[in-house]
C-alpha cells in the first residue's frame, strides 16, 4: 500500500485522517456518557458505526499488507503514525513496569555480566509526588461531587496521573543499567534505552554533577538531579527522542546507586576489550 518513493496510497492517507478525527471524538463521547450527559441516540449510533467501519477497514488493509510480505510491525507502522506508536509503546512499558515492580522481575537482566540499579536517589521524590497527586485526587473528588461530568473527567485524569508517576519510578527500578559482553546498556525510566559498544568508549570516569546544561551531542540521564558517571565516545551513538527523532551523542552522563562499582566494572571490561589479542594470521598462501 506504499507507492513509489515511499509515499502512502490514498486509502492509507484517508484511513489515517479518519482515525485522527474519529478516535478522539469517540473518547470525548465516552467521557460525556460516563459524566451523565444525555446524548441523542442517533449521534451515538453514528459514532459507533463510524468506529466499527474504521476498525474493519484497517483490519482489511492490515491483512492486505501482510499478504504483500510485510511483518506485523511493518504493517501496523503503515497504518499508525510513528509518533502515535512510540507514545503507545511508552504507555505500555509504563504499565509493564508497574507489573514487574510488583512481581520483582527486572527487565533485560537475563545473561547480563553485571547489573547496576539507579533509582534509589529518586525514590523519596517520586513517592512524595505520588502522595501529593493522591491528596489532590481526593480533594477534587470532594469539591466536584455535585458536578458529575467534570468530576468524572478530573477523576480519570487524576488516577491516571498517580499511576503514571508510580509507573515512571517503577520503570527506573525495573530497568537498571547492565553490562553484557562488550555492550554497556544505559536506561532511564521507560523512554531512554541506549546500548553503548565498549569499543566506542574513549574514556569513563566518576564525576558527580548536580547541574547539567543542554548541549549538542551530550546526553544527561540525571536521577534526583545528579549524575555520577561520565562516558566519552570516540564516535556518536544514536539515542532516538521519545517521538523518534534521531539524536547522535558523543558524551553521556548518567547515575548509578553504586557509581564506583559501575566505574570499576566498565574500566575492567574496557581493559579486556583493548588488550584482547588480535586474531592470528593464517598460513601464507602456497606458491
Amino acid at each position: 500500500m506504499t507507492g513509489p518513493g515511499g509515499t502512502r496510497s490514498p486509502l492509507l492517507r484517508l484511513l489515517r485522517l479518519v482515525a485522527r478525527v474519529a478516535l478522539p471524538a469517540e473518547f470525548v463521547l465516552v467521557v460525556l456518557l460516563f459524566g451523565g450527559v444525555r446524548i441523542p441516540g442517533a449521534v451515538v449510533a453514528v459514532a459507533e458505526v463510524l468506529v466499527v467501519a474504521l476498525l474493519l477497514a484497517e483490519g482489511l488493509v492490515f491483512l492486505r499488507l501482510r499478504r504483500r510480505g510485510l511483518s506485523r510491525r511493518e504493517a501496523v507502522a503503515e497504518l499508525v503514525p510513528e509518533a502515535v506508536l512510540r507514545l503507545l509503546g511508552h504507555e505500555l512499558r509504563i504499565t509493564e513496569s508497574l507489573l514487574r515492580w510488583v512481581a520483582r522481575r527486572p527487565h533485560g537482566v537475563g545473561g547480563a555480566d553485571a547489573v547496576f540499579p539507579h533509582a534509589r536517589d529518586q525514590g523519596a521524590l517520586m513517592y512524595g509526588f505520588a502522595f501529593v497527586c493522591l491528596v489532590e485526587t481526593v480533594g477534587m473528588s470532594y469539591l466536584l461531587a455535585d458536578r458529575p461530568l467534570v468530576h468524572t473527567v478530573v477523576l480519570v485524569l487524576d488516577v491516571y496521573t498517580v499511576l503514571f508517576v508510580l509507573g515512571l519510578h517503577a520503570a527506573s527500578v525495573t530497568r537498571p543499567h547492565t553490562l553484557t559482553g562488550g555492550v554497556l546498556r544505559l536506561r532511564q525510566a521507560a523512554h531512554v534505552d541506549v546500548s553503548v559498544p565498549l569499543d566506542r568508549v574513549a574514556a569513563v570516569r566518576q564525576e558527580l554533577r548536580f547541574s547539567h546544561e543542554k548541549a549538542e551531542g551530550e546526553l544527561n540521564l540525571a536521577v534526583g538531579s545528579q549524575t555520577s558517571v561520565t562516558v566519552e565516545l570516540t564516535e556518536p551513538v544514536d539515542v532516538p527522542r521519545l517521538l523518534g527523532a534521531s539524536r547522535p551523542v558523543r558524551l553521556i552522563r548518567f547515575h548509578a546507586d553504586d557509581p564506583r562499582a559501575l566505574y570499576r566494572a566498565v574500566d575492567a571490561a574496557l581493559t579486556r576489550v583493548r588488550t584482547a589479542p588480535s586474531p592470528s594470521p593464517g598460513p601464507p598462501p602456497r606458491a
